[in-house]
């Protein structure tokens, strides 16, 4: 949701639409600078959370940040932005700040997981006390970008020297073009077996829940709404009912605006909902 006017215009927005849950950029995502978080911005926004009865917010890191890169000095500055972006999560009373693992450019895969581990290694060092948390995102792979192979999520855990301030978003768009199949019972249930026997279930704290413009496979990166993707509703109905996620919040980060009046929030809100058996 957006913060435009303030930090608690978000969970004013994320109330207005149904939502139980709110993610958030806590700065402009396009830009490594960021105005501080007054405290009173802060409380502001926890207690907008409280008064609507907005559960589990969390926040998206700037696209710019690179743990991946092999160019020292972008690498740093990455280090450096993400560093801010857990303080400032901390201060807004946020547990997690979602994070794309990063690109490995000019390098190779294995160069640019060691280099995403080393840097979340710094980041912890820097970041000792604070409870906020990273989670890795799965990723659709496109171009040089790292985390659409579930063993590129165990390989950064494994190589962190805090694995427990580490834990996984699943995007289900992304898995679905990076090419894990969801479309059938057997197929989501074989889909989740394989991240369970690599990363581990308990490593999920948090879902994006988004249909796909892009074929299955593809490694392309387009969000839709909930079955009016590739995907279909039949993946989000298998997901909606496994039990073992009934304490994982779920977000929604498909297209933005409205239909016949009413906003597009809202109806893919009422699809997910309409396929919880009862």
């Amino acid at each position: 949701m957006s913060i435009a006017g303030g930090y608690y215009k978000a969970a004013e927005a994320a109330a207005r639409t149904g939502c139980d849950c709110v993610q958030l950029f806590t700065k402009n995502n396009n830009q490594w600078r960021a105005k501080p978080i007054a405290a009173a911005e802060a409380e502001r926004f926890r207690t907008s959370l409280v008064e609507l009865g907005i559960q589990h917010p969390i926040s998206h890191d700037s696209y710019l940040i690179n743990l991946a890169s092999p160019d020292d000095e972008l690498w740093k500055k990455s280090i450096d932005a993400f560093v801010i972006e857990l303080q400032r999560a901390e201060l807004l009373g946020i547990p997690y700040v979602v994070a794309h693992p990063g690109a490995y450019t000019t390098s190779s895969e294995a160069r640019g997981l060691k280099r995403i581990a080393r840097g979340l290694n710094e980041v912890h060092k820097q970041t000792r006390g604070i409870t906020a948390k990273c989670l890795l995102e799965t990723t659709a792979g496109q171009g040089s970008n790292l985390g659409w192979k579930f063993e590129h999520l165990a390989a950064v855990i494994d190589g962190a020297r805090a694995p427990e301030r580490l834990g996984v978003c699943f995007d289900t768009c992304h898995v679905f073009a990076a090419g894990y199949p969801m479309g059938t019972k057997k197929d989501y249930l074989a889909t989740m077996r394989q991240f369970d026997k690599i990363v581990g279930l308990k490593q999920i704290k948090a879902f994006h829940v988004n249909d796909s413009k892009a074929k299955f496979g593809s490694r392309v990166d387009r969000h839709a709404g909930i079955g009016r993707g590739e995907m279909g509703v039949d993946p989000f109905r298998w997901l909606m009912n496994d039990r073992r996620f009934r304490r994982v919040p779920m977000y929604l980060e498909t297209p933005k605006g409205t239909e016949d009046g009413e906003e597009l929030d809202v109806i893919n809100l009422a699809v997910l909902r309409g396929l919880i058996d009862t």
